[in-house]
């Protein structure tokens, strides 16, 4: 079993950044694959960004692309987010997600994901 546990996300400017944590424990993550989603008010679950553990390959999904990063300490087991030129419909709650086993690239698709974390607030207003 993995447990997820997310950190730093609080209220930001628009144009401000922040970095994201999230730190595994349990089974291992060699083999598997990782992921932020976020979540508004009234809107769906959304795929944020993904990274293969074992070769660090990632995913973004267009909205962020060139201001958002992941990334992944391997011998910490810690997945990182840092978010760079927020802007208020960044908003929402983001979760981490893992899976601990399979060849597969990245996905997008929250159903892939076996291990959640409970999620951290990130609120971009002025």
């Amino acid at each position: 079993q993995v447990s997820l546990v997310e950190s730093g996300g609080k209220l930001v400017q628009p144009g401000g950044s922040l970095l994201l944590s999230c730190t595994a424990s349990g089974h291992t993550l060699y083999n598997g694959i990782m992921a932020w989603f976020r979540q508004a008010p009234g809107k769906e679950r959304e795929f944020v960004a993904g990274i293969k553990w074992i070769n660090g390959i990632t995913d973004y999904v267009e909205s962020v692309k060139g201001r958002f990063t992941i990334a992944r300490d391997s011998a910490k087991n810690i997945l990182y987010l840092q978010m760079n030129r927020l802007k208020p419909e960044d908003t929402a709650v983001y979760v981490c997600a893992a899976r601990t086993w399979g060849n597969e690239a990245t996905s997008r698709r929250a159903s892939d994901y076996e291990h959640w974390g409970q999620g951290t607030q990130v609120t971009v207003s002025s």
